[in-house]
């Protein structure tokens, strides 16, 4: 039996916002790969070594979390428990641009330009004709 659509409905209203600031064992961390069932690879932006997080039961087959995405992790969650989990996913960051304009975005995940960045000796050429060869008008 499915579950109700209000379930669906509240999980969706609950990601759609940013909190207004974050616990001490909360942190925003990039979606790197799926490591299985409901097992995700995050990298927060001050740590080399990935994190192995678990996405907890309310949103699994409800929000999907794609590589490069961004989700709200607890990593005080499993360490009372002596396993391979480092933490929980709290949140999944649906609306990016709300969450961006909080001061606890970490700077590392800056969004990038997608055309690189103009460099000063080189001359745009956008709207300009292609040159000519000077020496095929004259010979």
């Amino acid at each position: 039996m499915a579950r109700p659509k209000r379930n669906l409905l509240a999980t969706a209203q609950a990601t759609s916002s940013p909190p207004a600031s974050l616990d001490d064992n909360h942190a925003i961390a990039c979606v790197r790969k799926a490591e299985g069932k409901n097992l995700y690879l995050v990298e927060l932006p001050k740590r080399p070594d990935p994190l192995l997080v678990e996405m907890p039961a309310r949103f699994r087959s409800q929000i999907w979390v794609k590589p490069g995405g961004y989700v709200l992790i607890d990593t005080a969650a499993f360490l009372d428990r002596d396993n391979k989990l480092d933490g929980e996913i709290v949140n999944i960051v649906r609306e990016e641009k709300e969450w961006r304009k909080q001061s606890y975005w970490p700077p590392e995940f800056a969004k990038k330009s997608t055309y690189p960045e103009d460099s000063d000796d080189e001359e745009s050429t956008v709207g300009k004709m292609p040159p000519t060869d000077d020496s095929d008008a004259q010979g």
